[in-house]
């Protein structure tokens, strides 16, 4: 008997053996954390547990959580694994509450790879843990107030402009236009110029860098996606960087060369970028004067170093792109499918415009149908289609008999409560009136949550719908939209998408407004 002869079954027999062993291990050890808890669960599969669909792409994270959302919303929560990992779901408003705000001390990290050593760009507000993130966010709260963001005012109206000549151009020849790729450019102009102080053009450059490196970002990656959220500490124990290197090495070289020019030439300008510098330079930020936080950033003065500012300018620039342009693309397919809608509040538009003579931050936030029909496409669309959370502290939480020990995740299926007909009927309906205030007080604070809620609510939210207002704005004053030939009445998400996506993007034919 040769060698190869006996060793080749021996093989197969111990790979067989190990298999068999770790199933019964993930069986009866790895997989028995809720039934040991009480808590009801959904039976997970070895290995991956509840996520198979995710990791082999035959779901997007918007109809997974939809999926498990309805299979089990008779449950205030309930228990799932991400492979060995397991994680509680929130199904409840009320609970959600308790994680995201009232007991918010025991949930105050997100449970997303952070490691400022192999990823320095992961440094920022959203994904750093514990008391660094509480001090960078009393820092980084005069930067997005409403006094600031309106001196950045100019910064969305020079890009809003390029926008409109750009439809006037695609207008006249009754044009057809991917809606995402053109208001990606109108947002990659603004986060350019507002956070790292570079004007661009991508209208008439389409071809430029910070436009390629925008797109090389948000890449579906279905399975290194799927590590990255459910399964992080697999990233720290590799010691490997989530953010590709490229990437870094391009952002942060970018920051530094435009901080350096600025320094040497004494270049102060109303952007966010300026106020990055003060956190360098003074360690607080100069708030304005009708603010009552001026004493609580003066007390935290510790200065931010040269790859902190670059990390939160990099964040501006992944939440300023991305979820952005998604929600501008979302809702103007909507107001395409309801000329109805589109015609009312284009009238609105032009009746609020012509008070105040020109478009102003004022007259932006005085246009009350337009911030329901935005509210709706985050409530149909919501960017990020989960929250997740860590219990940083055990808990009970109370009003049920579940414990959760240090450690455990929390998801919030936010894609699944905004399509929840109990709270909102016939949710697949495209409906801005959900949004007026007496619809309003009829649901649970906590059964809409587009930029999350509580202490890490989305700091630059209100940065977010302004830009957003003024392309639909600068869009709808010339142009009309309509559905392209080849535009599905309904849409379906991509896979492997961190940020919700319709699959083969939105096209819409465009022409002049008469």
């Amino acid at each position: 008997m040769s060698l190869s002869t006996w060793f080749v079954p021996e093989i197969v027999s111990v790979v067989i053996f190990g298999t068999i062993a770790l199933y019964v291990y993930y069986k009866f050890f790895i997989f028995n954390f809720w039934r040991k808890k009480g808590v009801f669960y959904m039976e997970p599969t070895f290995p991956t547990g509840n996520i198979t669909a995710l990791i082999f792409g035959t779901k997007s994270q918007a109809d997974y959580v939809k999926d498990i959302y309805d299979r089990n919303k008779k449950h205030r929560a309930f228990g799932i694994y991400m492979f060995q990992k397991p994680f509680l779901v929130v199904n409840d408003p009320s609970l959600i509450r308790i994680v995201l705000t009232k007991d918010f001390m025991n949930f105050h990290d997100r449970g997303v790879f952070c490691n400022e050593k192999t990823d320095p760009l992961s440094g920022q507000l959203f994904q750093l843990p514990g008391k660094k993130w509480r001090t960078l966010r009393v820092k980084l709260t005069p930067t997005f107030t409403s006094g600031k963001i309106k001196t950045m005012f100019f910064i969305l109206k020079e890009s809003a402009d390029r926008l409109g000549k750009f439809l006037d151009e695609q207008g006249k020849i009754r044009g057809i236009i991917d809606v995402k790729d053109v208001y990606g450019k109108y947002s990659i102009d603004i986060i350019m110029s507002a956070a790292f102080g570079i004007n661009v053009n991508s209208f008439r450059d389409p071809n430029n860098e910070f436009n390629y490196w925008g797109k090389k970002v948000f890449e579906p990656n279905i399975f290194w996606n799927a590590i990255v959220i459910w399964a992080p500490h697999i990233l720290d124990k590799l010691s490997m960087p989530f953010t590709d290197r490229g990437v870094s090495n391009f952002f942060i070289k970018m920051f530094e060369d435009t901080v350096n020019y600025r320094d040497a030439n004494n270049i102060e300008r109303k952007d966010f970028l300026n106020l990055l510098m003060q956190l360098m330079k003074n360690g607080y930020v100069d708030v304005d004067e009708d603010s009552d936080e001026k004493d609580v950033t003066k007390k935290t003065e510790t200065k931010l170093t040269m790859l902190e500012a670059a990390a939160q300018a990099y964040v501006f620039y992944l939440a300023g792109f991305e979820t952005s342009s998604t929600t501008v693309t979302f809702c103007l397919y909507e107001l395409a499918k309801h000329q109805d809608m589109q015609d009312k509040l284009r009238e609105e538009i032009r009746t609020v415009i012509q008070k105040h003579g020109e478009l102003t931050y004022d007259a932006v936030n005085e246009m009350t149908y337009l911030h329901k029909v935005i509210s709706e496409t985050l409530r149909k669309y919501p960017p990020l289609v989960m929250l997740n959370r860590i219990c940083t502290e055990e808990i009970q939480i109370e009003t049920t008999d579940i414990r959760i020990p240090t450690g455990t995740s929390v998801m919030i299926p936010v894609y699944g409560l905004h399509r929840d007909p109990d709270i909102y009927p016939d949710p697949d309906k495209f409906d801005p009136e959900r949004f007026s205030e007496e619809n309003i007080k009829t649901r649970h604070p906590y059964a809409y949550l587009p930029f999350g809620e509580g202490p890490r609510i989305c700091i630059g939210l209100r940065f977010g719908l302004i830009q957003s207002k003024v392309a639909i704005i600068s869009s709808l004053l010339r142009s009309k939209f309509k559905l392209a030939p080849n535009t599905p009445t309904t849409l379906e998400m991509k896979e492997g998408s961190l940020v919700l996506m319709a699959k083969g993007g939105v096209h819409l034919t465009i022409e002049p407004v008469q």
